[in-house]
Formats: structure tokens, sequence, C-alpha cells
């Protein structure tokens, strides 16, 4: 067990990082417990009103992905804002505009895969005394995988005419996609089970490998960083090349071999900066101009509860879908394709 004077120096030593564990930790159980709230939710309609009602969680929208990107193409075309799943297209709005600035922030500050994997990253250095590396040439073939990922799933958002897409928003599908989400992983087997136990096998022995070259909705929000508004500036005079940024960057960017951190990949979670032992050699920049290393994180959290907070108070948060639609949908939603 370790001393109450070890966390404070820990905590004097890299403050942005244990307050990101923090609220990794705290975002972590709250989509726990919204996962649960919406099960009992769906329990309500599935046993006809047997199970007490709840009230159906929006946040859980931040899991459907393609309905938020239907939605973000009819918003940006015509102006027409999707009330089905409103939360959804709030969140990804503020994820994918936001990363200009904030990079992948939500990536490590938020996401409860990159959590996951983290920690599983963290078992496997405690069983194996490190993590392994993926050889630079298996990398450099792995990377496009998610972008190839990505290129699919909104390509296909953009070809589809917007009239498509106001009537795919309208469906009994979509409207029950979060439920269908709910279905698949509660039946989950077969090829389901084998990927996702890979995937966490893999996260042991590998750091963050699913977050590296694997998904598409981090591929999304790192597009955000080609603008280079925010990054990572290294001083080549002082460094001293300890390589100590390089091995603490979650996503693997060889930070100390760099001038600047342009990187898809940087998630702008701090962990290089903190990590560096000789002042003002690594620097967060916003607009090539030095800011504090807390400047992204806070202001990143404070804008994300501004929007949401702002979208409730407008009406743009909760769902239209009323009670005796859903009595309608979820006892039908198995067979509903």
């Amino acid at each position: 067990m370790k001393s109450k004077n070890w966390y404070v120096k820990q905590f004097k030593k890299k403050p942005v990082q244990i307050t990101r564990y923090v609220v990794q930790a705290v975002f972590l159980f709250f989509m726990l417990y919204i996962g649960l709230r919406f099960y009992q939710f769906y329990m309500h309609f599935e046993t006809l009103g047997q199970t007490p009602f709840v009230d159906r969680p929006p946040a859980v929208e931040g899991f459907l992905p393609i309905s938020a990107l239907m939605g973000l193409k009819v918003w940006l075309d015509i102006g027409e804002f999707d009330l089905i799943h409103p939360a959804g297209l709030v969140l990804i709005s503020f994820f994918v505009f936001g990363a200009i600035i904030y990079r992948r922030s939500f990536c490590s500050w938020f996401c409860p895969v990159g959590t996951v994997s983290e920690l599983l990253a963290k078992l496997g250095r405690k069983l194996f005394k490190r993590n392994f590396e993926i050889p630079k040439w298996l990398g450099w073939l792995l990377l496009p995988i998610k972008y190839l990922l990505l290129l699919f799933f909104v390509g296909m958002v953009i070809i589809m005419p917007t009239y498509s897409a106001i009537q795919f928003l309208n469906e009994p599908y979509n409207k029950i996609s979060d439920v269908k989400m709910l279905l698949f992983f509660l039946n989950i087997g077969g090829v389901g089970l084998v990927v996702v136990s890979l995937l966490v096998i893999l996260s042991i022995f590998y750091r963050n490998i699913w977050c590296r070259f694997l998904c598409p909705y981090g591929a999304l929000i790192g597009l955000g960083s080609i603008f280079r508004i925010s990054k990572v500036r290294r001083n080549e005079e002082t460094c001293t090349n300890c390589e100590m940024c390089t091995k603490v960057c979650p996503s693997r960017v060889t930070v100390h071999k760099v001038e600047a951190v342009n990187s898809l990949n940087c998630t702008g979670c701090m962990a290089c900066v903190e990590a560096c032992p000789v002042k003002d050699t690594l620097n967060m920049t916003v607009v090539n101009k030095k800011v504090s290393k807390w400047f992204i994180p806070v202001t990143f959290l404070v804008l994300f509860f501004l929007v949401v907070g702002f979208a409730k108070i407008t009406g743009h948060w909760e769902t239209i879908i009323t009670y005796e639609e859903w009595q309608q949908l979820i006892p039908l939603a198995k067979n509903i394709k």
C-alpha cells in the first residue's frame, strides 16, 4: 500500500496526467451507469411494462456514429437538425469540429474504449514488465486500416442524397439503432466474441492497438489535426534525447525525433510534456504561441459542458420519440431490419 506522500508527489510531478486518469475513470463509470439505465429502459418495454420505467439516457447516442454522421450531413446540407438522435449529433459535431483545436482530446479524456485500452496496457506492463512494440513495417501496413474504414463510412454518407439521409433518419431501424446496438452486445457470440476477445488480448501486449490502427471514429476526429492549429513543439537545443516523451506517449508517437508533433494520432493528452525532465523543452502551442499545459484539457472540458448544457436548454438533446412509439418499436426490435 503506497503512502499518502507518494500520491502527493505523483500529483505534483504529473498533475495533468493524474487529472486525466480521474476524468477517464469518472466517464468510464458514467458510461457504465448509462448502459445500466438504458438496459432498464429497454427491459420496461421488452417485458411490456412488467419492470419499472426508466428514462432513456440521451448520452447513449454517443455510440451511434453512423446515425450521427447522417444527421450531420442533413444539418450541413439543409440546416435541419436531427431530433430523432439529437444528442448524438451534438456530440459528434463537438468532437469533430473541436478537434481542429483540441486534436483527439476525446480519445484521451473521454472515450471509454480508450480508457479500457490504456488499462489493459497497464496490465500488460504489470505482467510482462513492458508493452511490446509492433515492427515498423507491420505498423505501416496496419496504419491505413482505420482510414479505409473511415473512407467507407464517410464516403457512404457523402454520396447518399440528402433526401435519402432524411428518410434513413426517420426509419424505424434508425429510431431503435441504440436498442439494436444493445441487443448485439447482449447476444454477442461467434465472430463478434472472437474479435472482441482478440482485441482485448492484443491490447495487453500492444499499447492502444485499437486506437492506433483500427478505430475509424478516432481517425475522423484526428483529421482536425491537419490544420495544425495546436501542436506540441520540441526545443531541439535543450532536448537531451532521453526519449521519455516517446516512452510515455499512448499513441507511440516518436516525439523525441520531431520538431513539432503533427501526427494525426496525437491525442493532446500532455503525457509527453509532463514527462520531459528539461523545462520548456516540450510545450503545447496554439497558433504557434506557447500555452499552459492545462490549456487544452481545461478549455476542452469547459467547452464540452457548455455545449451539452446549451443543447439541453435549447431542446437539442432529448429525442422527440414518444413513450407510445417506444412501446410499438422496442418489442419488435429483433425483427426490424
